[in-house]
């Protein structure tokens, strides 16, 4: 298999609501559907994300639906190119309306981090990795 990821899809239990976390808190470029095209996309660069209505994601994967937990088991995660964006970054989004679960720090692994969660619970990190390419840096 190719080394790449295309899609990331997230079951969400309002599909307006969460089109307009994703649009209006942070800001990502929407990709524009039909009326009544039941899904949202929004491009990230080489990958996109996708809402859908997560029982309508358990029928289409025909697996059995069940409620989401309050911690999904993953997060997802955006990487900034300097430390003090992490704080930045944090305070644009929960000035929007972003949930803040977890403050700008410095963390065990050398770098800087804070977790934000959005109306379905799913966790987003931002960091500063001093470790790690960053992604768009020259």
């Amino acid at each position: 298999m190719e080394a790449r990821l295309s899609f990331v899809t997230l079951g969400v239990a309002d599909l307006a609501r969460a089109t307009a976390f994703y649009r209006d808190v942070l800001q990502l470029p929407q990709i524009p559907m039909p009326d009544g095209a039941g899904v949202a996309f929004f491009e990230l660069g080489q990958t996109w994300l996708s809402l859908y209505p997560h029982t309508a994601l358990a029928e289409d994967a025909t697996v059995p639906y069940s409620p989401p937990a309050a911690f999904p088991g993953f997060s997802l995660a955006h990487n900034v190119r300097q430390p003090g964006e992490v704080d930045a970054l944090l305070a644009e989004v929960a000035a929007r309306g972003a949930s803040i679960v977890k403050p700008a720090q410095d963390v065990f692994w050398g770098g800087r981090s804070g977790y934000f969660r959005d109306p379905d619970g799913f966790l987003w990190e931002v960091a500063w990795n001093p470790h790690f390419p960053h992604v768009g840096s020259e």
